[in-house]
């Protein structure tokens, strides 16, 4: 936005901060706010502190500076609110978990270690956060955050206490960390529809695990090297001698890769679907939707618990699922696979739509890093962290609420409603 933009819009801005940052207590806090998100949403190539108050007429550096860093306002309250705000306006038709990556130097901003950065495609010193996001084929944003802390930082007291990491907050897997998020989210009294998610997530059963104990469906992706039987396989004993243990049920032929079980089938038994409409026409391929039974230590393991702690015994059956898989025209094999716990007469079409529908979660990263410089923060603290995400978070679900109803605030929308007591989450 130009200077000219964010002035027409700041009496909007202004109701807006006045309800997701209800919870901060001061006025002069809540000011900064205002001015914070402006000089996110200012045209400028940097989004830091310092050339955000250039830039503003009301930017005073220092002010900003401990407004972000060292100010003890709760972030969670206001991404609470941001949350409920937008989940009703969007109409989200499945939650996405990603993570994002931020290139950094040194070794002293907060939970950076080097490790998988997806920003640059390969190893390096980043930060990694795990993101929820409410999305639609129209519209999408952040619900919730989670910086993942790398072993390394475990146990290193030094850095954990000169960036503030507060003692509760060790390492868990990403996958973890999303479970987290989404158990939050809950106690704000939002549930996903559905959830999709790619294949760092997809392809663990304990993630996959961890979905159906909350009950909450999926279309996840995986590689195409996960293995499953047939839904019609069945696991059978060998008749016992009479002696030792009684043979415990188990599925006699080997497994199949996903993607040998589509090669199989036959390019005639997929389907073109189309998606949704893209810049260049309408988004189309060719699928197959199967029911299998995902195979492999863990999946057994999981299963085997799952039945014995519901049951009290487990007969061998594996859960069953559908395999989505593509198909594109010219491609000599299958190239993309997902896994959907959603019920078997779910139509195609609507499971090639929810696993291509994380295509908006890219889209946020690219706004609210490119856009609103969720990788330009520059401090190195766990608190400058999360305010600064919050920060970017507030302003990313203010310019959706404008393109979603660019014209004035009526009176069934949630930003006119009045500024509620601060919450405890």
């Amino acid at each position: 936005m130009d200077a000219h933009e964010v002035n027409r819009a700041r009496a909007t801005l202004a109701v807006f901060v006045a309800d997701v940052f209800s919870s901060v207590p001061r006025k002069d806090q809540r000011a900064k706010g205002d001015c914070y998100l402006r000089g996110l949403m200012l045209d400028g190539r940097r989004k830091s502190i310092q050339p955000m108050a250039e830039r503003l007429p009301d930017g005073n550096e220092q002010n900003l500076q401990q407004f972000v860093n060292q100010s003890t306002w709760n972030p969670v309250p206001v991404r609470r609110r941001i949350a409920e705000r937008m989940v009703p306006q969007i109409r989200p038709d499945a939650w996405a978990v990603d993570d994002v990556s931020f290139p950094k130097d040194g070794r002293m901003s907060v939970a950076v270690a080097h490790q998988y950065c997806g920003a640059l495609g390969k190893q390096a010193n980043c930060q990694v956060a795990v993101s929820v996001h409410a999305v639609s084929d129209t519209a999408s944003c952040p619900l919730q955050w989670r910086l993942f802390v790398p072993k390394e930082w475990s146990d290193d007291a030094v850095r954990r206490q000169k960036t503030g990491i507060p003692p509760e907050a060790g390492h868990r897997e990403k996958w973890r960390l999303a479970l987290d998020t989404l158990d939050e989210l809950a106690g704000w009294g939002l549930v996903p529809p559905v959830v999709v998610a790619d294949a760092g997530y997809g392809q663990n059963a304990d993630f996959r695990d961890g979905l159906d104990q909350r009950g909450v469906g999926y279309v996840v992706a995986i590689r195409s090297d996960v293995t499953v039987h047939p839904h019609d396989a069945r696991p059978t004993a060998p008749a016992w001698s009479g002696n030792g243990r009684r043979p415990q049920p188990r599925y006699r032929d080997k497994p199949s890769s996903v993607a040998a079980m589509a090669v199989g089938h036959g390019r005639q038994a997929f389907t073109e679907v189309t998606w949704r409409g893209g810049s260049r026409g309408p988004m189309r391929s060719h699928f197959l939707a199967l029911r299998v039974r995902p195979a492999g230590v863990r999946a057994r393991r999981l299963a085997q618990a799952a039945a014995t702690a519901e049951h009290g015994h487990w007969d061998g059956v594996l859960p069953d699922v559908t395999l989505l898989a593509q198909w594109p025209e010219g491609a000599e094999a299958p190239t993309d696979y997902w896994l959907s716990s959603l019920p078997a007469d779910t139509p195609i079409t609507e499971l090639v739509r929810l696993a291509k529908i994380r295509w908006r979660i890219e889209h946020d990263y690219r706004e609210l890093k490119h856009g609103l410089g969720l990788d330009h923060f520059e401090g190195r603290s766990w608190t400058g962290w999360h305010h600064h995400v919050t920060l970017v978070t507030a302003a990313h679900a203010f310019l959706t609420e404008q393109r979603l109803a660019p014209k004035a605030d009526t009176a069934d929308s949630p930003s006119t409603r009045p500024s509620t007591p601060s919450r405890t989450c």
